[in-house]
């Protein structure tokens, strides 16, 4: 039996004093609502000391009934009296209490909050990107996102370190403590409603048990898997894994384009950062580009075309003439790629 996920929670837009002003606003709502009630129905009251009951009588009733049982020196007199401090005025003592008092209380309305929070942040997550891992190359990807213009409330990251939680939670990502490798967890971040999922857990093997976690709950959802061992690359295409990425072997790729100019490196940086001049970018076609040729379809320069399992390079025959349902990737200046929506 697989044990339950964390809870899914976001950084809140408003700072504490804001949080404790809305509590005590709302405890002079409900105090005023009851003074209303208690100064229209006065009648129904009668002042054991001199028989009037003014605002000010009025005020004290409220404040001690509403805190305390009362002191017996006013009292209601009348039936519809005494049901309204029966069925209103104490439920709303024991809110009072449950605001005031101390942290057993304050557990039982964070935890109730908790899970409301997250029952709402879940209707809102499709088309969110799930991050497995907020460690080195985790953070570095959520901040490349974020410089990408993807807004960070609509990425979700899973850690079991709460440092790590509380670093994502601070770039303004929805976040959850828990074991990314188990179903629960993937299914509470509706993981089959993603638009892609990074796994960088720091284990090779973990992060491969997180695709297959991801992969047999979303069979169409883009999954990028980062491992550091290159015999892992295989198992991890094979666990379900979209694209396989290995760090050592992209730097070992950088060093080796160096040292036929400094220029290759800098520029494969350039194309692979949100800060560079250009970037790559992957499309489907639009219908009206079947037919022309890749260097016509592309809006910077057509490097590939992608046709269900074959890549086509742009020096090839095929490349001049699309077909519906190719994708292209092409290189663009920075001030034309189209920036991630953020709805």
């Amino acid at each position: 039996m697989s044990s339950p996920p964390g809870v899914l929670r976001q950084k809140s837009q408003l700072s504490a004093w804001s949080q404790f002003g809305i509590r005590m606003g709302l405890l002079l709502v409900l105090l005023a609502f009851i003074i209303a009630v208690h100064w229209i129905e006065r009648d129904s009251f009668r002042d054991n000391l001199d028989g009037e009951m003014s605002f000010a009588d009025i005020i004290y009733f409220t404040m001690i009934s509403a805190t305390t049982t009362g002191y017996g020196d006013i009292v209601p007199v009348t039936e519809r009296a005494r049901l309204f401090d029966a069925l209103v005025v104490t439920p709303i003592r024991i809110f009072f209490i449950l605001i005031l008092a101390g942290t057993a209380y304050t557990f039982v309305i964070k935890r109730t909050w908790n899970n409301w929070l997250m029952q709402r942040l879940q209707k809102t997550l499709t088309g969110h990107i799930i991050v497995a891992g907020f460690g080195n190359s985790g953070s570095e990807a959520v901040g490349e996102l974020i410089q990408r213009g993807f807004d960070p409330r609509r990425m979700v990251v899973i850690d079991q370190s709460n440092p790590a939680l509380e670093r994502a939670e601070a770039l303004g990502c929805m976040v959850m403590q828990a074991d990314a490798t188990r179903d629960s967890t993937m299914e509470a971040v509706r993981v089959s409603e993603a638009r892609a999922v990074i796994v960088s857990a720091g284990r090779d093997d973990t992060s491969i048990l997180i695709c297959l976690t991801a992969r047999h709950l979303a069979s169409a959802v883009p999954i990028s898997v980062v491992v550091r061992a290159g015999d892992n690359e295989f198992p991890a295409k094979a666990a379900g894994a979209t694209t396989v990425i290995n760090p050592v072997s992209f730097a070992g790729l950088l060093l080796a384009g160096s040292t036929e100019g400094a220029g290759i490196a800098d520029y494969m940086a350039d194309l692979a950062s949100a800060s560079g001049r250009v970037r790559l970018h992957e499309r489907e076609i639009e219908p009206f580009e079947v037919g022309k040729a890749l260097k016509d379809a592309a809006v910077g320069v057509g490097l590939r075309i992608l046709r269900g399992t074959q890549s086509i390079g742009w020096w090839e025959p095929e490349a001049v003439r699309l077909e519906a349902g190719d994708r292209i990737i092409e290189i663009i200046p920075d001030h034309l790629f189209p920036r991630v929506p953020t709805v």
